[in-house]
């Protein structure tokens, strides 16, 4: 079944999204928005274990990647090319079961949702005034990746440090951050046609940034 983007467009219309590279702020944003003006706030990777006893490997291998990789080992030793390629096909699977999620929340509220979803399909089901695009530099997700205390990143330092080598591990680990968080990802999002908000050492407040966009969404 194909159904066409305007009908998708329309079930989507109380739904906005912010998109982005690491560090950008991208959560806290959403948070602001939710707790400020009660929007439903659907966090990054929402409903991530629902989607999960859908798809199957076959269908969707980056999506299971998890069920079918060797061991942790496997996972922080990949190459950069094969980790971004990894991030970026795991998005486009997601997408769709992202949107039928979203449909369903936004029947009869506002939603604010930090997402992954790839900016040409975000041109599909939404439009200019929906999406907000958040970027940083690439060396805050790189340099300041391990300095959160989620549960996830740590558990990813520990199995660094179990590695044969963590020094080169870490190396490595660091190279497949930077990959995914590159300049070509950095220019595809700036120059997306969507409205974008930078976070740099001039801009770094986050009030203001805050403002902007509940402007730029009209909210």
């Amino acid at each position: 079944m194909n159904i066409d983007n305007k009908i998708i467009k329309e079930y989507l219309k109380n739904v906005y999204f912010i998109n982005g590279t690491a560090y950008a702020g991208k959560s806290t944003i959403c948070k602001m928005i939710s707790d400020r003006l009660g929007l439903y706030h659907c966090e990054e990777n929402y409903k991530l274990g629902d989607f999960l006893k859908i798809a199957t490997p076959l269908k969707y291998p980056n999506m299971c990647y998890f069920q079918t990789m060797k061991d942790w080992q496997e996972f922080i030793s990949r190459t950069p090319e094969e980790y971004d390629s990894w991030i970026t096909n795991t998005s486009r699977e997601l997408a769709q079961f992202e949107v039928i999620e979203l449909i369903s929340i936004a029947k009869n509220q506002k939603v604010i949702v930090d997402t992954n979803i790839p900016v040409d399909i975000l041109h599909e089901i939404s439009d200019y005034h929906h999406v907000a695009l958040m970027l940083s530099p690439q060396s805050m997700s790189v340099d300041n990746f391990f300095d959160r205390g989620d549960p996830e990143k740590q558990f990813i330092l520990q199995q660094i440090k179990k590695s044969k080598d963590p020094e080169k591990t870490m190396e490595n680990y660091k190279a497949c951050i930077a990959k995914i968080n590159s300049i070509e990802h950095y220019n595809e999002l700036l120059n997306s046609g969507f409205k974008c908000f930078i976070r740099d050492e001039k801009n770094n407040n986050i009030e203001k940034r805050y403002e902007d966009i509940i402007h730029h969404f009209k909210l």
